[in-house]
């Protein structure tokens, strides 16, 4: 058992300006996206620009940002709202959906891809493993916050959290899971998948499988949101629900991709 150290989620105060743990990890994953964008845009043969990477990010910033609050709000936040009706812009207080965040950026690189008049999947291709190492931070965040704990445990990893009726409860640490495999893991298998060109369409599947994958297996220990509950049968969470498609349409896609083997866009023909 390993006692819950109890941080403070504001890492800086300066007068009214409060800076907090959970947004410095927002900043964290976006500077991570644009860094390892910028490294596969120098690649021999890569098609990219480092102007088309700074606007990659400028979009996936406000996709992620406008999404993933959005998303919060309509899945898991209504008690929130009619408890504060201003909370919907109070971000630095937790509360974003990546169901959300991911369809936020979804259309903001579809706007991009418009834009640029590139191939809507050659740009989520190019996207899918930038954004794993932000999901780590996140899930940091998350577990600084002392938020979206996990189920009682006996194991020995298991944190002792102090509740506020002065109680301790020995709980998973499914934020810290969330981090090594939504985070780590999944940034390694993508990153490792696309060091080479794949069929366009392979990485966006690939991503799309392994973050359900991951996320549905997390759900398994994690607590749902107080005020939604499991959905059904004591198990089963919005999470899963939301997860369970992606799962699927992420096969299909790489199935298709490799059913049909187009070549990238994201790469000069060779020769």
């Amino acid at each position: 058992m390993i006692d819950y150290p109890s941080f403070d989620p504001v890492a800086l105060a300066l007068g009214p300006l409060k800076l907090r743990w959970y947004g410095i990890m927002y900043v964290i994953g976006f500077l991570a996206a644009w860094g390892l964008a910028r490294r596969r845009a120098q690649r021999p043969g890569s098609t990219w620009t480092p102007i088309d990477v700074d606007d990659l990010v400028f979009f996936a910033v406000f996709g992620v940002i406008l999404g993933g609050r959005l998303g919060w709000l309509l899945f898991y936040g209504h008690d929130a709202l009619s408890r504060d009706a201003s909370y919907w812009y109070k971000i630095w207080e937790g509360g974003m959906s990546f169901h959300g965040g991911l369809a936020g950026v979804a259309v903001a690189l579809a706007v991009l891809a418009w834009r640029r008049r590139r191939s809507l999947i050659d740009v989520w291709d190019f996207a899918a493993p930038l954004p794993a190492i932000g999901f780590g931070a996140g899930r940091i965040g998350n577990f600084i916050n002392s938020e979206l704990w996990g189920k009682p445990t006996s194991v020995p990893w298991g944190f002792a959290v102090h509740r506020p009726d002065g109680s301790v409860a020995v709980l998973h640490a499914s934020q810290l899971y969330e981090a090594c495999l939504e985070g780590g893991l999944l940034f390694l298998i993508l990153w490792w998948f696309t060091a080479r060109p794949r069929p366009r369409g392979a990485p966006s599947g690939l991503f799309l499988a392994c973050y359900a994958t991951f996320r549905i297996l997390v759900e398994f220990v994690r607590v749902p949101d107080a005020d939604l509950g499991y959905l059904a049968g004591g198990w089963l969470t919005m999470g899963m629900v939301l997860s369970t498609p992606m799962l699927a349409a992420g096969l299909a896609m790489l199935g298709y991709a490799y059913l049909r083997r187009q070549p990238s866009g994201n790469y000069a023909p060779a020769g």
